[in-house]
């Protein structure tokens, strides 16, 4: 699998999950680099969602030092941390 399809496919099992836990975000509305934080679709107890959801699915762990809001400010954020965790 090419470095792009990866990304790919890690970015649609972030979308999947954010609209199956968070429906605020509206499955056909959320963009890629649209701020999860700021649109007020993941909150604090959300953030932590995300983070179990990373460590569980992705098998990567989410380091004190990670939990960075630019890791996870959007669709396209998340997917390239994760991408970087597994050396992608």
């Amino acid at each position: 699998m090419l470095v792009e399809e990866k990304t790919s496919a890690t970015r649609e099992k972030v979308r999947e999950f954010l609209f199956e836990k968070f429906p605020a975000c509206g499955k056909n509305e959320l963009k890629d680099n649209e701020s999860l934080i700021e649109t007020g679709i993941v909150d604090s107890m959300g953030m932590l969602e995300l983070v179990v959801f990373v460590e569980s699915d992705f098998g990567v762990e989410v380091d004190e030092m990670d939990l960075v809001p630019e890791n996870f400010e959007s669709v396209e954020a998340l997917s390239k941390f994760v991408e970087s965790k597994l050396g992608n």
